[in-house]
């Protein structure tokens, strides 16, 4: 099939990737020049185990422009990737994706099936439907589908082959036919990946009720670490106890420091903002967004708890993502607790194996001024030395695996904040230790 995907970011680059792979031809489409042209080099502009390699595989299969009004000529299928995010009241912001839909009515020269990826209110997709039949030219026909992804960043690629299910929302028997074709190898060996043939409005309420959910879990856990902290209970203990009930399962039940990331966040809100204004609040959710904005900075709270004035004290942060194995950013807690920390007088000093530039180049977006005391390295080792403390962030594998008697070495002392657990209690004895729920 010949396939078009709109946006080259996580979802849109890996969904086409994947589908070249699987033997389908895909042209994918995006306004950033720099993007498109690294592609086009056979370079992923984003960080994502093995798929720069998948890209590499099907290179002849796979086509990356900016031209829409060739990429939106004659496809088969389109799938629109673009994002969708939160807006100040909380709701999802869809200009990106009626700016992809009037190029796609402006282009478009036969029947088609238009696919939404992006997550989106209920009733978006009928909306998205009535505005494209509107505008395109006479004679021509566009059924639009609800398809929403569950990939996670840093296991992309192996979300998508391997997916835990497909969802389609579609009430046309036409488009329904067109997605089978289009799945039908994933549905097969090796991949064997559940289909599942929904009303639209359903496949769009699938993703935010499955986002939130997991939200949910990590919301609650965490507070139960809280709890564990204070009575002197170990919430690792009691996370496992809870996850061998198959009720309730393992997945999502490590305390931490808080959700992050392109999904969790906005979905909570927009799901929360949909409820207020049909008049049924989703209270679980309003309470595990606040929960998950104060567990943010649990670390924080506590470091000034027992250091008090942190005025020219060098803190140490390792780990700037919002989890391991991938390059983003987007709602990372480190953000927040680097800003509290600079607000306090301190010198930081930052690590991450992956996406410092990306850091780098945001702070202005984050409300960090370019000159302040905000220092990078590219080791851990030079990061930690000379510290009065650390804050762990992100639970990297070279975080994780760091000989953990170089904090003693290097550090003034070895104060340490792990906001993830990495490290067994009975081997930071001989340490200022300060952890989740233990």
């Amino acid at each position: 099939m010949k396939i078009t995907v709109s946006g080259v970011g996580y979802v849109g680059l890996v969904t086409g990737i994947a589908l070249s792979h699987i033997g389908h031809k895909v042209t994918c489409i995006d306004v950033d020049k720099e993007k498109i042209a690294k592609l086009k080099r056979g370079i992923s502009p984003i960080y994502e185990q093995n798929l720069e390699k998948l890209m590499n595989e099907n290179k002849d299969r796979l086509e990356y422009t900016l031209d829409y009004k060739s990429a939106y000529k004659n496809p088969d299928v389109i799938i629109i990737c673009v994002g969708t995010p939160e807006k100040e009241d909380g709701s999802a912001n869809l200009d990106y994706i009626y700016s992809v839909c009037e190029q796609i009515a402006e282009s478009l020269e036969k029947d088609c099936v238009v696919v939404l990826k992006s997550t989106v209110p209920i009733g978006t997709n009928d909306e998205i439907e009535k505005k494209l039949n509107n505008a395109v030219k006479d004679g021509i026909k566009v059924y639009v589908v609800s398809n929403p992804e569950f990939l996670s960043q840093g296991t992309a690629v192996h979300d998508t082959l391997y997916a835990s299910r497909i969802v389609v929302g579609t009430e046309n028997e036409y488009a329904a036919n067109v997605m089978r074709k289009l799945y039908e190898p994933l549905t097969k060996e090796p991949y064997n990946v559940p289909y599942l043939h929904t009303l639209r409005k359903s496949a769009e309420m699938i993703k935010y009720a499955s986002n939130d959910f997991l939200a949910l879990k990590i919301s609650y856990i965490n507070e139960i670490a809280n709890l564990c902290k204070k009575l002197g209970a170990n919430i690792e203990e009691v996370s496992k106890g809870m996850g061998l009930d198959p009720r309730i399962g393992k997945s999502f039940l490590k305390a931490g420091i808080g959700y992050g990331g392109s999904c969790f966040p906005k979905d909570t809100k927009a799901l929360h903002w949909l409820s207020v204004i049909n008049g049924i609040e989703l209270k679980t959710i309003k309470a595990c967004i606040a929960v998950n904005e104060s567990q943010k900075l649990i670390l924080f709270n506590q470091l000034k708890n027992d250091l008090g004035d942190l005025h020219g004290k060098t803190i140490a942060i390792l780990g700037l993502t919002f989890k391991p194995n991938t390059d983003d950013l987007r709602d990372a807690p480190s953000i927040i607790n680097i800003k509290e920390l600079l607000r306090s007088g301190a010198n930081v000093k930052a690590y991450n194996p992956v996406g410092i530039n990306n850091f780098k180049n945001n702070l202005k977006k984050f409300g960090i001024n370019s000159d302040s005391n905000l220092l990078f390295y590219e080791s851990i080792d030079d990061t930690i030395r000379d510290a009065d403390a650390v804050m762990i962030m992100t639970e990297w594998p070279s975080i994780v695996n760091y000989d953990i008697a170089k904090y003693k070495k290097l550090m003034t002392e070895p104060r340490i904040y792990d906001g993830r657990n990495c490290y067994k209690l009975e081997d930071m004895e001989d340490m200022l230790y300060f952890s989740i729920g233990r």
